[in-house]
């Protein structure tokens, strides 16, 4: 069986559906799962970190994130039977990168926990997610005016699904083990062609204003702690005019190319109006 922990977030759903519709037993474990909305055929129970053992009876392949992986859970995890631990890292974790940044902190934290765990592991290093273009719903929602930071900021934006995709093969294949997969969509988008793509899915045109960085607070970065803010702006800045990575992993391992984020953009149409 594969534990998911954080099945209701965006690539966890995704992996617990993908795992659903090919018949693996899978465990979900969310902190609510009479509100979970997942798949009747999941095993949905209520992931608990003060009595973790009972979660992993059963389980021999675990897909985590970072905030999750603590010594504690691994040990617990590895005495149950589980042989083999999937985690949601970061692109940020990257030869040269800033180890004092927070994102970064955490994640290369979390990936020596799991080193040091004596599991075999398989690290996920996702650059930016399409999701990210959520902070803009509700402006979009409430008009036609996109207030931003850096117009020209280029990513390749990574739809959670083709995560999801990459997570499933490494849980039900071979060959992923002690492995770091670096994963990015497939084209250089900057912010205002987003905007572009959201408001052709939606069916409006979408007018993307640039802030200057030190006027942008948290109206525009809602899910973003205040302490990471400032550092997540450097990062941002970095990326004006500035070619992204781009790999092709997804397909690589998967078959299937990468979606470009026009397709994100109408699958997720209905999020922003």
């Amino acid at each position: 069986m594969i534990a998911v922990i954080g099945a209701t977030g965006n690539v966890g759903r995704a992996l617990v559906h993908r795992l659903v519709a090919a018949n693996s037993p899978v465990r979900a474990l969310t902190r609510d799962p009479e509100r979970s909305g997942l798949p009747a055929q999941a095993d949905t129970v209520r992931f608990q970190l003060d009595d973790p053992a009972p979660l992993f009876t059963g389980v021999t392949r675990l897909f985590l994130y970072a905030h999750a992986t603590t010594p504690a859970l691994l040990d617990t995890a590895r005495r149950a039977g589980v042989q083999h631990v999937v985690l949601l890292s970061s692109g940020i974790i990257a030869d040269g990168a800033d180890e004092t940044h927070p994102i970064h902190i955490v994640h290369a934290t979390a990936e020596q926990h799991i080193r040091d765990s004596g599991l075999t592991w398989t690290f996920l290093r996702p650059n930016a997610f399409a999701g990210n273009a959520f902070q803009w719903a509700p402006q979009i929602r409430a008009g036609n005016t996109v207030r931003g930071v850096f117009a020209n900021s280029l990513t390749a934006p990574i739809h959670e699904d083709d995560i999801a995709a990459v997570a499933e093969r490494v849980l039900l294949d071979e060959g992923h083990e002690n492995t770091a997969h670096r994963l990015t969509g497939p084209e250089s988008i900057s912010n205002t062609e987003q905007i572009t793509a959201i408001g052709q899915a939606i069916g409006r045109p979408l007018d993307y204003v640039e802030v200057p960085p030190d006027q942008a607070g948290p109206e525009l970065f809602p899910h973003v702690p205040p302490h990471m803010l400032e550092g997540m702006l450097k990062i941002f800045a970095a990326t004006v005019d500035t070619p992204p990575e781009i790999t092709t992993t997804v397909e690589g391992i998967t078959g299937v190319p990468a979606r470009p984020f026009s397709i994100w953009a109408k699958d997720h149409a209905d999020d922003f109006r």
